[in-house]
């Protein structure tokens, strides 16, 4: 399959790797879904990723994360990117695409087993082999599992026993050129599955993973922990005196302190078991609505004036440290919480369900990056 690919996909993308994109700034990361609708049974359209595609494009976006690749979904979006280069004899998109990863008895009526894992597993890995192979100038990178370690995720966590599993595999099948060399390989999980956190997630296993992987995918979230964490957005003394908006600029720069403490704290773990890999950040965001704990009568922490400070903060603090910053996320997504049209799930996104670029993006509205563009038919604009 890759034999097989053509001479242009060649030139564009066959001769960057990920270790050519991740940490480099004028690759931009993003997280993206996609999806319109309340469901993930209605899948976006091979027409409606490529408008989301140049949408990206023009935000300045060359990365993206997927998450799993039981849907269509996935291999839609790596379909649209390959007849976008078709098309535009510059365009640029890459993935990292994400594999799924479950207990036994995950998402089912019977009692998830943490010990053991689905047997569905199998299977997802295999699918993810087949993109990679055959869309090698586009897959950069396979994530396996999602926070599929964190011992909250309590419906489908594994050990992480399970993902060196499949981390080694997928090595194994590099060293016999069953897929491309320098693809890259890792887990995508919380700052606290990666040894970041407490004691009970240092064990024997991660240390194997940590030597396993080529690269270490953390995700942060501040904006998750002002309600768990009760002082969060209490001011220190010397800003007692200030206004109520120097007050919530503050505090949104103690926001991105936490998440390069988060940060810091796994590479110093790593580096206490003598390795020195790269450190990206899988996810990280910050929702614009909640009706919900991070609402009105919550830690009052979602709205779109802080969700775009966190944004531009965390941008330019990982494209001067040269970190790879897959933020999550690009659109809204409906489906994630659709019992609840106004839970903070559905409102991550950068750009909502209307077309409508949120304050993060106000700049480049004005600065005119989406002429011509449209999402479903509409035109992106400003929020208000």
């Amino acid at each position: 399959l890759i034999n097989a690919c053509s001479q242009k996909d060649k030139e564009i993308g066959m001769n960057l790797t990920a270790a050519d994109i991740l940490g480099n700034p004028d690759y931009l990361a993003i997280s993206y879904g996609g999806y319109r609708e309340n469901t993930r049974e209605i899948q976006p359209t091979i027409e409606q990723i490529k408008e989301d595609m140049k949408i990206l494009a023009a935000m300045g976006v060359k990365i993206l994360r997927t998450y799993n690749v039981q849907y269509e979904q996935a291999s839609n979006i790596i379909r649209s990117i390959n007849q976008l280069k078709r098309e535009e004899a510059n365009f640029e998109m890459y993935v990292m695409l994400g594999v799924w990863i479950d207990c036994k008895n995950a998402w089912t009526h019977l009692e998830p087993d943490h010990e053991l894992e689905s047997e569905d597993n199998a299977a997802e890995i295999s699918r993810a082999v087949t993109l990679a192979n055959q869309y090698p100038d586009i897959v950069k990178i396979i994530a396996v599992g999602n926070e599929a370690m964190v011992k909250w995720a309590t419906s489908y966590y594994v050990q992480p026993s399970v993902i060196l599993k499949w981390v080694n595999h997928l090595q194994d099948l590099k060293q016999s050129r069953h897929l491309p060399e320098d693809l890259w390989i890792t887990s995508s999980d919380n700052f606290a599955s990666w040894g970041g956190g407490g004691d009970e997630y240092h064990v024997e296993d991660l240390e194997k993973l940590m030597k396993a992987v080529d690269y270490i995918s953390i995700h942060t979230y501040p904006m998750h922990d002002t309600h768990y964490n009760p002082v969060f957005w209490q001011p220190p003394e010397n800003e007692t005196e200030y206004s109520e908006m120097e007050r919530i600029d503050a505090a949104m720069l103690r926001s991105t302190t936490y998440a390069k403490t988060q940060y810091q704290a796994v590479v110093d773990y790593m580096k206490g078991l003598g390795l020195d890999k790269a450190v990206h950040i899988g996810e990280t965001g910050w929702a614009s609505v909640s009706n919900g704990h991070y609402g009105p009568n919550g830690s009052k922490a979602a709205d779109e004036y802080k969700e775009g400070l966190y944004y531009k903060q965390i941008r330019r603090w990982t494209n001067e440290a040269n970190i790879s910053c897959f933020y999550f996320e690009a659109f809204d997504e409906q489906w994630k919480d659709h019992r609840n049209k106004q839970g903070s799930e559905n409102h991550f996104g950068l750009i909502n369900l209307k077309g409508e670029a949120k304050y993060a993006l106000w700049d480049l509205v004005a600065k005119g990056v989406f002429k011509g563009l449209t999402r479903d038919g509409q035109d992106i604009t400003k929020t208000f």
